[in-house]
């Protein structure tokens, strides 16, 4: 067996996982500079910050978004995530 790192189609795979985690880092930070944004507004307006109704609402948007393989359960699971750390990422600003 040779070394995984010797075969060019697993790093051709593995390269292009790492542009794909970079898409993904870099989707992140953009979305956390929207809501930050949107937090100082709402703060400006005398608005609540969280809207757990519009979270909701955003779960079942991206759920009929998804065309897989990523399953339902799984979508949820990465989307809270990546709600409770904006907000809390939010919340320090």
């Amino acid at each position: 067996m040779g070394n995984a790192g010797d075969d060019p189609v697993i790093k051709q795979f593995r390269d292009q996982i790492s542009d794909n985690d970079l898409k993904i880092i870099d989707a992140v930070n953009k979305r956390l500079k929207l809501v930050k944004q949107l937090k100082e507004y709402k703060e400006q307006h005398g608005v609540d910050f969280l809207d757990p109704a519009r979270e909701e609402w955003m779960l079942t948007f991206v759920s009929r978004a998804n065309k897989g393989p990523l399953s339902r359960d799984g979508l949820a699971e990465l989307y809270r995530g990546i709600v409770e750390i904006t907000k809390r990422e939010a919340a320090q600003s």
